[in-house]
């Protein structure tokens, strides 16, 4: 019976690490490292206006359907986020904006997240669309983040090796590791 209870928890451990381990941190890059640079020289053309922001949400709640994984809000909980591993990111976390340039951001909607459910959504969007639903998007963080919005290169030198963020390690919602402003 002992060795049969040991089992059963070996197994159920390996179950429950291989799913967390499949939850990518918060802060870690979404854009493959040798597409990052690429990425990083990305400029937003559109104004930060509401006119732009008003287009970006009708394309994000409609034809980009962005709210099936990111939810109306942007926190990561649409109708869709529950069965995805890893979680859609929380759009509304100020560390998501504050460490990742909108080319970063752009690169990932019209590419993809490789290891992610986050599809290109290139030939569904026209490059105006997209930096349309970026500039809406950018409402969820409430002003929180924008410092590191195509001012900075991204995370740089705070991350570790193989791409794993370096430093303080402060749990938030859902376990993302939260940054003191």
């Amino acid at each position: 019976m002992r060795v049969t209870v040991w089992g059963l928890f070996m197994a159920t451990m390996v179950m429950v690490g291989s799913a967390v381990a499949a939850e990518r941190h918060m802060m870690q890059p979404l854009v493959p490292a040798d597409k990052l640079a690429e990425a990083r020289a990305l400029k937003g053309p559109l104004p930060d206006s509401p006119e732009i922001v008003a287009k970006g949400k009708v394309i994000y709640e409609g034809k980009g359907a962005c709210f099936n994984c990111h939810g109306t809000d942007g926190s990561g909980n649409g109708p869709a986020a529950a069965q995805l591993n890893p979680s859609p990111r929380n759009l509304r976390h100020h560390g998501f904006w504050r460490h990742r340039t909108e080319g970063e951001i752009f690169w990932v909607i019209k590419h993809g997240s490789p290891g992610t459910a986050m599809a290109g959504f290139g030939p569904v969007l026209s490059d105006e669309e997209i930096w349309s639903v970026i500039r809406y998007a950018r409402t969820f963080a409430g002003g929180h983040g924008q410092r590191g919005m195509g001012h900075r290169k991204g995370m740089g030198s705070m991350m570790g090796q193989e791409g794993k963020m370096g430093g303080t390690d402060h749990r938030g919602r859902r376990g993302e590791i939260e940054e003191s402003e």
